[in-house]
């Protein structure tokens, strides 16, 4: 189970965040696991697909600057 900390280092300790950040992990671990299961099927080099989905995640906007 994933510790989810606020900037400063501290635990977030509210319930309700905690079950939208265990279900939000949830989701977006099946989504990424199916889209890595895909393209390795049809024939990507498994490396470039974990690649792809590290450079996504670091490339994502700031809150409220999509």
């Amino acid at each position: 189970m994933t510790v989810w900390r606020q900037a400063d280092g501290a635990p977030i300790a509210c319930v309700e965040k905690l079950k939208v950040l265990a279900d939000n992990e949830r989701e977006l671990r099946a989504v990424m696991s199916d889209a890595f299961d895909d393209a390795v099927l049809m024939g990507v080099d498994p490396a470039q697909m974990r690649r792809t989905l590290v450079e996504m995640v670091e490339s994502l906007p700031g809150p409220g600057r999509r």
